[in-house]
């Protein structure tokens, strides 16, 4: 699993969000972004993070940076998530795992005792140049915007 890191430059990639709209990486030049990886919409953690980073969305947006959702699930689960909880920001349903793995967020996990592969949730911090300035590993899904703001 290449895993990407500060300073490393962020992926091209292109895939489609919930709305089956294409969204690629082009679209964020010049821009300051956040790409946040969640294992599968709807479950508690997953929605926990969305909803913190909705409810904190314009102090990202005060900050400069555009949203971006990734998980592995379908337009239609995507769509059906994105709506129940009114995101402001894209949901890409990267079911091929085109970003997944172009950012190396894929690999083996721990769940009660059980060893399987899996996403991990992990969140990128892009610059305007395209280079990724921070990477959270450790994400707090109910506090997860104060950990980007701070």
């Amino acid at each position: 699993m290449k895993t990407l890191k500060a300073g490393d430059k962020a992926p091209d990639f292109k895939v489609n969000d919930q709305d089956g709209n294409t969204i690629s990486s082009a679209d964020y030049k010049g821009k300051k972004w956040i790409v946040f990886f969640y294992p599968k919409a709807s479950t508690p953690g997953c929605t926990a993070e969305a909803c913190n980073l909705r409810d904190n969305y314009s102090e990202l947006q005060k900050e400069g940076y555009e949203l971006l959702g990734v998980s592995a699930d379908s337009e239609k689960r995507q769509k059906n998530f994105r709506e129940k909880y009114n995101f402001p920001f894209p949901l890409l349903a990267d079911e091929n795992k085109e970003v997944i793995n172009a950012f190396g967020v894929w690999g083996p996990k721990k769940f009660m005792g059980k060893e399987f592969d899996g996403i991990h949730r992990k969140t990128f911090l892009i610059n305007e140049k395209g280079i990724i300035e921070n990477v959270i590993d450790k994400v707090k899904t109910k506090d997860h915007a104060a950990q980007i703001l701070d």
